[in-house]
Order: structure tokens, then C-alpha cells, then sequence
């Protein structure tokens, strides 16, 4: 494990450099720019992250190009005025875009208020879209960096929780992929002790004919592990059923364990069903059945076995009702505050 993460850092480090190689023009362009600005840059002002792009830091960098001093004794820039000269990203929100750079929305606006992280969900996507004459709004900036690279690339990550929501009436279920994921600010530790050590939830369903297909299968953090045959695996739960639409009842419902090696594991938990088919490198795991069930079983007692099955995991709870258990809401909300 250990050498498998020193190979990811060095891979890491390795595209940043090639990335500000790259990009050796763009950067002499901008500390020109600056320069005429009064504003001196040297090569180590200059970074690639992988959730921003290629990003320029001094003090105060951002509100030196911007030019305008906060009306406001909290010192929040007001959004129009901003936009007047820089207009809102269309396709990205969080930044402002100019023809040398972009601002952006101030870093605590990120996945654990840190700068290196993409945004949070989902306040800055409400507040960019939020278009009303009755309101005026303030925005705190990214004082010291701005985004050099002008283009519409952006790192795309999944939310803890994306596809359609359950319903009890499963032909209206739309085809396609679910994921959850545990509250992404919470240390492992609360992981641990309250989502019963999970990474995530994967949901599909499909429909072919009269029959609507469901699988699901429930990732664990990393550090679960089971040893077979002198071999370590990465265990995972794994259901699969059958909905007759005609009949409007399961005619079938299985479970398994599904065993993944490490390699495999570190591709699949931030993947999703859709991995197996479409990835040239596939990922297919050991399997071994656990039950079946065949015959007539109706919604409300499927949704039982599904729940029990994935023992003590919120996000099943939440997938099925729209909302974790009232306990974990508590303990979340605690949690929060304290921080």
C-alpha cells in the first residue's frame, strides 16, 4: 500500500511539472501582465492543481488585478460590480473571467475549506445562479491566487450523492446510476463509528421488456479487509434483483459477497457500474453468492431485505427514504458545530 501511494504522489507531481512545462508561454504572458501592474512573480508563484488548473499566487494577487476596494466593512466585494468588470463564469461557477485570468470565489468555499480542494457542495453553484432584481449580493474572493489557464476546462467530481431517487412505483425509477457517499467533511473516525465504515453506495437500474433490473453494491473504506487463501481482499456487498413490471411484484433477488483485489478496489470505489462495461480494463471480482430468493416478493418487503442486508449503512436509509436515520442527523449536526 505504502508503495502504491508513493507511485500516485510521484505520478501527481510528475503531471504538475509537465503541465507548467506546458504552459511555459502562458505563464511568461501573465508576469508580463503583472509585471505592468506593478506586480513581480517568479517561477515558484506559478502551481498546477489538478482541480483548479494553472494558478498564480502572491499576497493580495487577486484584489491588486481586480482593482476595487470593498464598499463594505466586512470586506465583501459586491457581486455585480465585480461581474461589470469580469463577467460571470457561464459554464463554471465559482469564478469570474477576465482575458488574462480568472477570480475566484474565496477558498472557504471548498471541500474542507482547503485551496487545493474543488467546491463544496453545492452553496457556490446556488449563489452564481441565484438571479434576482430583489436581492444584491457579496461575495468574498480567493484574495491571493488567481486561475491563469482562460478556458472552460474544470475537474469534475462526483457529489456525495448523484442519480435518480427511489420510488416506490419502480417503472418510474429512471435507468441509470446512483452513487452515495458519507458526508465528505466528517473524519474517518465518525466514517467508522456511523456509516459502518463505507465508502459509498452504488445503485443501477435497467430495464429490458416487462423486467426492470436493480444492482447495488456497497463499498467499504480501505482499511476492510479479509484474507483468503494467503491473499488479501477488499470485501464488498453486492444485491441484485429482478422487477416484474406487469405483475408489479420482484420475481427474483440475490445477494453476494464480491471480493476485489487492491488494484481493483482503488478502481472501483470511485467508479460505478458502468465500469465494467465500458472500461477497457475491465473490473470484474471474485463472487460468492450469499442467498436467493425466487418467487413473488413485494416492494416493502424487499426494501427490508436490501436494508439489512447492508447492515447498520446510512445511505441505504437515505436512498430509500430521501434522509439518514434521525440519530445520524443528530450526530452530523453535533459534529458540525463543533467544527
Amino acid at each position: 500500500m505504502k508503495l502504491l501511494m508513493e507511485r500516485h504522489i510521484k505520478a501527481m507531481a510528475d503531471h504538475a511539472r509537465s503541465e507548467l512545462e506546458r504552459s511555459a508561454d502562458l505563464i511568461e504572458r501573465f508576469k508580463q501582465m503583472a509585471a505592468s501592474k506593478g506586480i513581480t512573480l517568479a517561477s515558484d508563484s506559478f502551481s498546477y492543481i489538478q482541480t483548479i488548473g494553472i494558478v498564480a499566487s502572491a499576497p493580495g494577487l487577486a484584489k491588486i488585478l481586480l482593482g476595487i476596494t470593498p464598499t463594505e466593512r466586512d470586506g465583501l466585494f459586491t457581486y455585480e460590480e465585480i461581474a461589470q468588470r469580469l463577467p460571470p463564469s457561464q459554464f463554471q461557477e465559482g469564478y469570474f473571467v477576465g482575458s488574462d485570468y480568472m477570480l475566484m470565489a474565496h477558498p472557504c468555499y471548498r471541500r474542507g475549506m482547503h485551496p487545493l480542494n474543488n467546491w463544496a457542495p453545492s452553496f457556490v453553484a446556488l449563489f452564481w445562479r441565484l438571479d434576482s432584481s430583489d436581492i444584491k449580493k457579496y461575495i468574498a474572493i480567493d484574495e491571493d491566487r488567481v486561475r491563469i489557464n482562460v478556458d472552460d476546462s474544470a475537474y469534475v467530481e462526483l457529489d456525495t450523492w448523484y442519480g435518480a431517487p427511489f420510488n416506490e412505483e419502480i417503472s418510474k425509477i429512471k435507468d441509470g446510476t446512483v452513487k452515495l457517499r458519507p458526508p465528505l467533511d466528517l473524519a474517518p473516525g465518525y466514517i467508522d463509528s456511523f456509516f459502518a465504515r463505507t465508502y459509498c453506495l452504488d445503485i443501477k437500474w435497467s430495464a429490458s421488456g416487462e423486467i426492470k433490473t436493480f444492482q447495488a453494491l456497497e463499498v467499504k473504506t480501505q482499511d476492510v479487509q479479509i484474507i483468503i487463501d494467503n491473499q488479501t481482499f477488499f470485501p464488498s456487498r453486492y444485491l441484485h434483483a429482478e422487477f416484474d413490471l406487469s405483475s408489479g411484484v420482484f420475481r427474483h433477488f440475490d445477494g453476494a459477497i464480491q471480493l476485489f483485489t487492491e488494484e481493483e478496489y482503488l478502481r472501483r470505489r470511485d467508479s460505478d457500474f458502468n465500469l465494467t462495461f465500458k472500461n477497457i480494463e475491465h473490473v470484474k471480482a471474485r463472487s460468492k453468492k450469499v442467498f436467493k430468493l425466487n418467487g413473488q416478493l413485494s416492494v416493502d418487503s424487499w426494501v427490508e431485505f436490501c436494508c439489512h442486508f447492508f447492515t447498520a449503512n446510512p445511505l441505504t436509509f437515505e436512498y430509500f427514504s430521501g434522509s439518514y436515520p434521525e440519530h445520524v442527523v443528530d450526530i452530523v449536526a453535533k459534529v458540525r458545530a463543533r467544527a
